[in-house]
């Protein structure tokens, strides 16, 4: 079920099932709820079998009335069928008077009505009930196939265009976050934060500014953390990441304390030191380093999750191919 609902949410699906369902439910309106009613049609467009009543009946008026005039009329109001269902009527007449169709006949024929020259139309298979549910269930189904071919058209439209496409830094970074499994406190007997964040910055984001928001657990906000970049290395695009900054803002504390991560050449170069001093407290990054942040209310434990240096020209361990910190936050 689970994949499912997740298959159901991406937007070709919608589009789809948006359409496949409109589709059908138009069609049951249009064609069983609320279908056309067609009203003061050609008497021609009428059943091959209520023509034929209809031509009865105007034989019989004619033997009432003699009104050679009306029924010219009606037989001609048959069109093109009029001649067939006349001729039909007279071989077979039923119930009818063969002299008063014989009579009429005469008339029609000295007054130039009665004659076969009119083109004659074939006639429609006539249609049952249950044919209608067919054509509706083929029409359905040939829909459903165009809305089929459209959106996987459309898909491998859209994975062509893609294709050997790669994802950005930013995009990168989520990916990894996603995949890293945060830490269990309460598996080494600690209270649980109650925040926890995991960030991952990428060689290419240079945009990369993360923060988060520190609400306790009945939802009140308690002040705010994040991590940014500190200073860069070097000249040219990407921006080489030499140090990062991590931070915590106390609500109750109104302040903000600050700590800097520096790539090992940063730590040790005395020049990006004496710049970076300012911000806070240096520290040198190193695989499952701790830095602790604390002010009033609050403490911050940092975790380097991980970290990998780029490789260039520059310096060695100057600059961050990818960092990944989780960020971990408790009140006192």
């Amino acid at each position: 079920m689970t994949v499912l609902t997740e298959y159901a949410k991406k937007p070709i699906v919608q589009v789809v099932l948006s359409l496949v369902v409109g589709l059908a439910l138009g069609l049951l309106f249009a064609w069983q709820i609320w279908p056309v009613q067609w009203v003061d049609q050609p008497v021609e467009n009428l059943r091959p079998d209520l023509r034929m009543e209809y031509m009865r009946t105007a034989i019989d008026s004619f033997q009432v009335n003699q009104d050679l005039n009306l029924a010219a009329r009606r037989y001609g109001e048959l069109g093109p069928y009029a001649y067939t269902v006349f001729q039909e009527i007279k071989a077979d007449p039923g119930m009818q008077n063969p002299q008063a169709i014989a009579l009429l006949e005469q008339q029609f024929t000295q007054v130039g009505l009665m004659s076969p020259s009119a083109p004659q139309t074939a006639e429609p298979p006539a249609s049952s009930g249950g044919n209608g549910f067919l054509t509706i269930a083929a029409v359905l189904g040939g829909l459903l196939a165009l809305v089929v071919l459209g959106g996987a058209a459309y898909y491998l439209f859209r994975s062509s265009r893609h294709a050997g496409v790669p994802a950005s830094a930013a995009a990168q970074a989520a990916e990894i976050t996603r995949n890293i499994e945060k830490t269990d406190f309460s598996a080494v007997a600690q209270t649980p934060p109650v925040a926890q964040y995991v960030t991952t910055y990428v060689l290419g984001d240079d945009l990369f500014d993360d923060s988060f928001s520190i609400d306790s657990q009945a939802g009140e906000f308690l002040g705010e953390c994040g991590v940014g970049i500190s200073e860069t290395i070097g000249v040219g695009d990407p921006k080489k990441v030499t140090a990062f900054e991590v931070w915590m803002f106390d609500k109750n504390d109104i302040q903000t304390v600050t700590k800097v991560l520096m790539s090992t050449h940063a730590f040790n170069d005395a020049a990006i030191r004496a710049k970076l001093e300012s911000k806070g407290e240096l520290t040198m990054v190193e695989p499952h380093r701790q830095v602790v942040l604390e002010t009033q209310t609050l403490q911050m434990v940092v975790t380097v999750m991980d970290a990998q240096y780029g490789q260039s020209a520059l310096p060695d361990d100057s600059y961050f191919e990818r960092i990944t910190l989780e960020l971990a936050i408790w009140s006192k």
